[in-house]
């Protein structure tokens, strides 16, 4: 029989050794509990590919999950037996793929960014406009710091952007005001925190322990904090978090209805936007990469498919 808490344990403390995100640790956390009750609880160590073949097989063909979903799921499985029990896993060739659907993105004309955007109020209107007018990813602008705001260059600096990759974006001009201002309200909760013997943010990785006073210092605090105070699930501290992503979800969600926008837009729908609208107006593709932190220009190609000139980047010979 599995002792269970003690392999899960084994499993967060290793990917905190490796700095994974708290939902990266709750998501491999829960594949990896489910993984052992599909095995009726047996031990990872005493199975190997072919039950996790049976697994990852399983979620596709009677789970019907997504691609994306069951190449979670692989990775960790993956993380577990390569971190935690120092087993590698032979090649994964027998597995029933789940089927990923070639969908073009989302992407809202410049006249519904505006109907959308006026339809938002306060924070949620800050924050959307940093993703459209920033190409900023939703969890990149929550976590955004104070100090990665650079006013006079009209810039900002994403850290730890998707793969772990920091960047540098636009700050639009639009904002800057309203930033500002914003700013200020988020400097007096500050104050008020460290009157009450609060006032610490969370670092990330070891910058806790080698800057034991950062924590507190106001360059390093949320530009968008949470209104209240919370309890963090690692180190147990009373801390003010960023504000929750999903608020800003709702919000965006409420907005394209109240907007009457028939396209299913969401927060990143105004990163893709971003993205469109600039190579519209005639900036080319590399530059558009660099800002949105695309690894291959191919990923950043996608959006051309509604430019002027078609699908395809080019102009159909009827039009001439």
């Amino acid at each position: 029989m599995l002792n269970s808490p003690r392999l899960l344990d084994q499993v967060r403390d290793r990917l905190r050794v490796k700095h994974y995100s708290i939902r990266t640790e709750q998501t491999y956390v829960d594949w990896i509990r489910r993984y052992i009750f599909f095995h009726d609880k047996r031990h990872p160590k005493d199975m190997g590919a072919e039950d996790v073949e049976a697994f990852l097989t399983h979620l596709a063909v009677a789970g019907k999950v997504a691609a994306a979903t069951q190449n979670q799921a692989k990775s960790a499985l993956l993380f577990l037996y390569r971190e935690v029990l120092a087993i590698q896993l032979p090649w994964l060739e027998n597995i029933t793929q789940a089927k990923a659907p070639k969908r073009l993105p989302v992407v809202l004309t410049v006249s519904e960014v505006q109907s959308l955007l006026l339809h938002l109020k306060g924070t949620h209107l800050l924050i959307a406009s940093l993703l459209y007018g920033g190409g900023m990813r939703l969890m990149e602008a929550v976590r955004l710091r104070v100090k990665d705001v650079e006013f006079s260059q009209h810039e900002i600096l994403v850290r730890e952007g998707k793969g772990f990759k920091d960047r540098v974006t636009m700050l639009p001009e639009a904002v800057v005001a309203t930033l500002k201002a914003h700013l200020v309200k988020v400097k007096v909760l500050h104050d008020e925190d460290l009157a009450q013997g609060y006032g610490e943010v969370y670092l990330p990785f070891a910058l806790g322990k080698k800057f034991p006073t950062a924590g507190h210092e106001w360059g390093w605090q949320y530009v968008f904090p949470s209104k209240n105070l919370s309890t963090d699930p690692r180190s147990g501290k009373t801390r003010r978090h960023h504000v929750d992503e999903k608020g800003v979800q709702r919000a965006v969600k409420q907005a394209v209805r109240d907007a009457e926008i028939v396209k299913p837009a969401t927060p990143h729908t105004l990163r893709h936007s971003f993205a469109t609208h600039l190579l519209q107006s005639g900036y080319d593709i590399r530059t558009v990469q660099e800002l949105l932190g695309h690894s291959d220009v191919s990923t950043t190609m996608i959006y051309t498919h509604v430019l002027n000139k078609g699908g395809k980047g080019v102009m159909s010979p009827l039009d001439r």
